[in-house]
């Protein structure tokens, strides 16, 4: 369009001072258009060219441009009708005096229509469409007398075609109220257009508003808002979504992004506005007068709808959300301010556990600020290694003895002191951190491990982003060449989830580094949905019965039943059992005659310093204390 805008320009400086057409100058611009369209009538352009060149004297009027043509009029009309645009001109008294083919195609007219004479009017009638509201007056032409600017100019006008097209016309009006006059087709760019404009403020996967619309619609309302009127806005959040994509491939996740967009603008209803933030992050507006009462149960009518199992193919997906509630004007009264306390009521609701939803607190922002704080000494320790790692045993019970260690990480903060693992583990894990400490504790390990007799194992913790943000087998290999341990004497502990992130990208890889002689063990057993389905698909070293099973085992006979069932399983699928969390005596006692093979605990030993390892290890069983286990 910018040619045909171009060459419409143009076209009113063929109108000479008194209000004439330069013959010549209109031809030039004729063809100019012509070029600019196609290219296959090179022949034709020459001749025409010539043409020019042979007529330099042509000037006049509407009547004179007519004439100026006669002995080339085949020429004309060939150059003429081969314009990819329409091309009218009408007299003064708004009469066709000259179009081409395209002009009668463009509007759905005849041939017997568009006939010299006929008047504007008869044309609009007869056309198959009808003015649209895109019509507008354009920038006036320039280089003309004061008195010719008065009456003339340039007006762009839009039809919508029955069939759907929108053509635009773009119309010179000279001096003695003539015009000039190109049409074109517009209906493709125009849709382009709009599908632009579209994909700019809405997310194409579910159609919902994107952030860029969301804010708009935040800031509209925020700048409406009644005195007595409250602004909700929730910042939902799919807990561990991206563990379906990994599984089942981004063209699932997809299609389940988009069941659950569409749950959630059900439960949201027509009445509040519903976005799309981000990958898996969704966000509500919801205006009223009660409030909290009606974001929460809005809220709780969220979580029931995704609490269902989504379908794909045959396989059933559940999933869970968080979500961050503020509430206008008492949590902010700007956009910016909004969204984010809605984003720090988020975090708090995943940091304590997801599945939930958290009002925003002004507390939360110093909390906030102490995470932060954290984070960056994380960072910070890692460059300086400000870790060290403690050793509680792992007891064998059938040899009455240490039979390795598990290693645990502590962090001495030079200002905080010593920081438990549950406070910065987690924090690690969400921002990425964890790659690194865990490539850190297993060289660490191994070179602690180096050091202790032969046939002491070391058992380290490995999380599921070093399976996903890292090449954990070239870790492990450059950990175990680094300390010259045998890989026989390391022990890789993972939890159910790890699986769950992506089984078909962590079965290679364990498979991988159990060739290599390297004990795989599952931690945790137990506390998840699938711990049983995961044993049948890969051939675990051992499983580690998670301390909740082992709390009441003497007293109460069903917790003892399960313990039992799990040791038996064990023994059947070949793999080690050894059940944390022991703590007295007599949990040791029934154990021992379950025939447990492993036993860690308090009961034991606290987990100790690297130092300490020497000194457990020399412990005779009769000097000491908890290693002189009673028989049964």
């Amino acid at each position: 369009m910018k040619a045909e805008a171009l060459f419409w320009q143009q076209c009113s400086q063929a109108v000479t001072a008194d209000g004439s057409v330069d013959a010549q100058r209109l031809m030039e611009l004729v063809i100019a258009t012509y070029r600019v369209h196609e290219s296959d009538y090179d022949e034709i352009e020459r001749s025409a060219e010539t043409l020019l060149r042979e007529n330099h004297a042509l000037r006049g009027n509407m009547s004179a441009l007519s004439q100026a043509f006669d002995g080339q009029q085949r020429l004309f009309e060939i150059i003429l009708n081969n314009l990819p645009l329409g091309l009218s001109v009408f007299d003064a008294d708004q009469r066709l005096t000259l179009s081409n083919i395209r002009f009668g195609q463009l509007f759905g007219l005849t041939q017997a229509d568009v006939t010299p004479g006929a008047t504007i009017a008869d044309l609009i009638d007869k056309m198959r469409g009808s003015e649209g509201t895109g019509s507008k007056p354009g920038r006036r032409a320039g280089r003309h007398s004061s008195a010719a600017v008065k009456s003339s100019g340039i007006r762009r006008r839009e039809w919508l075609m029955d069939d759907g097209r929108i053509i635009q016309s773009m119309v010179t009006i000279l001096a003695d109220g003539s015009n000039i006059a190109i049409h074109a087709d517009i209906t493709e760019d125009r849709k382009a257009a709009e599908r632009i404009a579209y994909l700019a403020h809405h997310d194409p996967l579910t159609g919902l508003p994107n952030r860029i619309h969301f804010r708009e619609q935040v800031d509209s309302a925020l700048a409406e808002r009644k005195r007595d009127e409250q602004i909700a806005l929730i910042h939902l959040n799919l807990d561990r979504f991206k563990s379906i994509n990994n599984m089942m491939g981004v063209s699932a996740g997809d299609t389940i992004l988009q069941q659950v967009a569409a749950r959630i603008r059900a439960s949201a209803g027509s009445e509040n506005t519903l976005a799309r933030l981000g990958s898996d992050e969704f966000a509500i507006l919801q205006t009223g007068r009660q409030q909290p009462w009606n974001v929460t149960a809005l809220a709780e009518q969220i979580r029931r709808e995704l609490s269902e199992p989504f379908l794909h193919g045959e396989k059933h997906m559940e999933l869970s959300v968080s979500m961050g509630i503020a509430v206008a004007p008492g949590d902010g009264d700007e956009t910016d301010m909004l969204l984010k306390n809605a984003g720090v009521a988020l975090s708090h609701a995943k940091a304590d556990g997801r599945k939930r939803e958290r009002f925003f607190a002004g507390e939360m922002e110093a909390q906030m600020q102490l995470r932060h704080a954290l984070e960056a000494d994380l960072r910070a320790a890692i460059e300086k290694e400000e870790f060290e790692l403690h050793y509680q045993p792992l007891y064998d019970l059938s040899q009455r003895r240490i039979c390795g260690f598990e290693a645990l990480i502590r962090w001495n903060h030079p200002i905080r002191g010593r920081v438990a693992p549950i406070d910065f583990i987690p924090l690690a894990e969400e921002v990425g951190l964890i790659v690194d400490i865990g490539r850190w504790v297993l060289r660490r390990a191994c070179n602690d491990a180096v050091e202790w007799p032969e046939d002491i194992k070391v058992a380290v913790n490995v999380s599921a982003m070093q399976f996903s943000s890292s090449d954990l087998t070239r870790d492990v290999g450059e950990a175990l060449a680094a300390a010259s341990l045998s890989p026989l004497r390391l022990e890789l502990e993972i939890t159910e989830s790890v699986l769950m992130e992506n089984l078909g990208e962590v079965l290679p890889i364990l498979h991988a580094l159990k060739e290599r002689g390297i004990r795989i063990s599952m931690d945790d057993f137990g506390t998840g949905y699938s711990s049983l389905s995961y044993l049948s698909s890969f051939p675990f070293d051992k499983i580690k019965i998670d301390k909740s099973f082992v709390n009441d085992i003497v007293d109460n006979k069903e917790a003892h039943a399960i313990m039992h069932a799990i040791i038996l399983l064990g023994d059947a699928l070949g793999m080690r059992v050894t059940v944390e969390g022991v703590e007295t005596a007599a949990q040791l006692a029934l154990l021992e005659c379950e025939e447990c093979d492993e036993i860690q605990g308090y009961h034991i030993s606290r987990p100790r310093p690297a130092l300490d390892v020497p000194h457990l290890l020399s412990l005779p069983p009769k000097n000491g204390g908890v290693m002189h286990l009673p028989r049964c």
